[in-house]
């Protein structure tokens, strides 16, 4: 090999777009630039981001950060917590006298997160089990 007889491989430099060469170029004529407006004349162009006079997306969306009113109703509980309560039943009541969730919280739900070595009983407890390939609700 040598580089006098170096080549690109075949097909990966195509040859540039000859326009305003006549009809029959497919390229003749307005160019591929389409009829009259913005993107046909010269040095016809917007901002970044412009949307045609609609408010912009980055100025619509909110700089600062969110913070969801619903994380104030659902709480969620890790196994090896549930290991601290001695209730027979555990429910949001239980959860709640041994300081686990909120006055606010209306529903909660154990993840898989940590392990626990005793049965437990949950009444209105959402439990998230994890599948192959996702998460189910029960």
């Amino acid at each position: 090999m040598r580089l006098n007889t170096l080549r690109p491989s075949p097909g990966s430099k195509p040859s540039a777009k000859r326009v305003g060469r006549g009809v029959g170029s497919g390229l003749g004529k307005t160019c591929g630039r389409g009829h009259k407006g913005q993107s046909a004349r010269a040095g016809g162009f917007h901002k970044v981001g412009f949307e045609g006079g609609q408010m912009p997306m980055q100025r619509r969306l909110p700089k600062f950060g969110f913070n969801s009113r619903m994380s104030d109703l659902n709480a969620e509980i890790r196994l090896h917590e549930l290991e601290r309560i001695s209730a027979d039943i555990i429910d949001l009541s239980a959860l709640r006298i041994a300081g686990m969730v909120g006055i606010k919280v209306s529903s909660a739900k154990v993840i898989l997160s940590g392990t626990i070595s005793k049965a437990v009983h949950l009444r209105g407890i959402l439990v998230a089990i994890e599948a192959a390939g996702g998460k189910i609700e029960e």
